[in-house]
């Protein structure tokens, strides 16, 4: 059934049964670059702690997991400074990396993020993000493995939050009130 979970605040884009599908096929596509090796598996917390956990449920390999956690957001505007919250704790030298994000705007944050990674000299480093602002991004580093494009609405729901609500939600929606708040900056 393609029924979305209503809320007063938020517009439904993406459904649960969407993810659901695209979730799988992404895990095959993931399956065939990694099969001779699993990945350490970084997950980019808090938002993409969902996506990670059906994403390695469908990948089926034997992966090792990390998390890294980074701030620059304040409600729906970045700060523009990156912080590092959380490092990954084991190490990752020569190791295959797939870093895990829940959406890439601008692609700075993730600059930072690979930065970061590649100066523990990983093997290599790949990118897999359940949501693609194309028309904003500007980063160097560009996801391999990509969910979903969307436009420039500032979305919510399955893991990705606005002021930490909305993480519940089981799709992906539009968080209709940033609009009377200002529009979002870019991750």
């Amino acid at each position: 059934m393609n029924e979305h979970v209503r809320h007063a605040n938020t517009v439904p884009l993406i459904s649960k049964e969407r993810i659901e599908e695209r979730v799988r096929a992404l895990a095959l596509e993931i399956r065939q670059v990694y099969a001779a090796e699993p990945p350490v598996v970084v997950a980019v917390l808090k938002g993409s702690f969902v996506f990670v956990a059906d994403l390695l449920r469908a990948l089926g390999l034997d992966c090792s997991l990390e998390f890294i956690s980074v701030g620059s957001y304040v409600g729906a505007k970045s700060s523009g400074a990156v912080e590092i919250k959380l490092d990954v704790s084991s190490d990752i030298e020569g190791r295959e990396v797939l870093v895990v994000e829940d959406i890439v705007d601008s692609g700075l944050t993730l600059d930072h993020i690979v930065g970061l990674l590649q100066a523990k000299r990983p093997k290599r480093i790949m990118v897999a993000t359940l949501l693609f602002k194309a028309s904003a991004f500007r980063g160097a580093v560009k996801p391999q493995f990509i969910g979903f494009e969307v436009g420039p609405e500032f979305v919510v729901g399955y893991g990705l939050d606005l002021d930490g609500r909305y993480r519940w939600l089981p799709d992906i929606h539009v968080a209709s009130e940033v609009e009377a708040r200002g529009s979002p900056a870019d991750k």
